[in-house]
């Protein structure tokens, strides 16, 4: 497999850095893939390799889900795994599900996973408990220092509290993505200046999203990964529809157009990114 010292700027290949094949396959939460699942999950993946889609990391939002991750990675070579507590998936039991979570790590001698997320803060939804997201979010970020593993932040309307959890830590050397990237121009900057880079998917196509790709127009390409977050958040011609790793291809030609770069560029800098982050995909 190559590394990040052998991609050629020629070479499209692509990662997606953020997706759930293991939700698509089961159209459901906290249950265990089966190998019916798997089965379909290999149609995806190979869906995917076809679109130049070289690796595939699916992320975490539970115990249940981080352990479907990780069997999805033993399974497929080019995926990977990402284990974490979602904030909103962040109940009385917590504590006990971050050691859960630890286990994975401890057993992991193939060195599948690569991340430790997704995790962090979302205050959107009504009854949220800030200080149980607050802390479970420190807990995992103790985790990705501890195993030294990169962080996928999930933040939502929660963007100035989520960079006071991180600045707890900012001692340490602590990075990361931040997953999703809705914020300003402002934002985008602290987050960069605390050694994360911004994930970016189908809401940079959709209309409405105007400084949002002002945003992803001028701000610095090393510190960009692509995303899909599959099977939500779709690209804009496929809104309503059901969204797949093999649509990085579309988002890559998007930000290229946007930012008036080549195919090429974007492909080879996205890709030298997050093998620059996630660096255990390369080995």
């Amino acid at each position: 497999m190559q590394n990040n010292k052998t991609i050629e700027k020629n070479n499209l290949e692509l990662i997606d850095t953020h997706c759930h094949i293991n939700i698509m396959v089961k159209k459901n939460f906290d249950t265990s893939l089966t190998q019916e699942h798997l089965a379909d999950a290999k149609k995806i993946v190979d869906q995917a390799i076809a679109h130049r889609v070289t690796r595939i990391i699916n992320v975490g939002t539970s115990v249940i889900e981080s352990k479907n991750c990780v069997l999805l990675a033993q399974t497929f070579n080019s995926c990977f795994a990402a284990v974490g507590i979602h904030p909103n998936d962040c109940t009385s039991e917590w504590k006990n599900e971050v050691k859960e979570i630890e286990k994975l790590i401890l057993n992991d001698r193939e060195k599948r996973i690569v991340a430790i997320g997704e995790c962090g803060l979302d205050f959107h939804y009504p009854d949220f408990d800030v200080e149980r997201q607050k802390d479970a979010f420190r807990a995992q970020i103790e985790l990705a220092l501890n195993y030294d593993l990169p962080l996928i932040v999930h933040t939502r309307a929660a963007a100035q509290e989520t960079l006071g959890v991180i600045d707890e830590f900012r001692d340490k050397k602590l990075r990361g993505v931040i997953h999703c990237f809705s914020e300003d121009l402002a934002f985008a900057q602290e987050c960069i200046a605390r050694s994360f880079v911004l994930g970016i998917g189908g809401t940079l196509t959709y209309p409405k999203n105007e400084e949002l790709r002002r945003l992803f127009s001028t701000v610095a390409l090393e510190s960009i990964i692509l995303e899909t977050d599959a099977p939500y958040l779709p690209i804009q011609p496929m809104r309503g529809k059901e969204n797949h790793p093999m649509y990085i291809d579309d988002i890559a030609k998007f930000l290229a157009q946007l930012r008036n770069e080549t195919i090429e560029k974007i492909a080879y800098q996205t890709t030298f990114n997050s093998l620059q982050l996630f660096s255990t995909i390369s080995e």
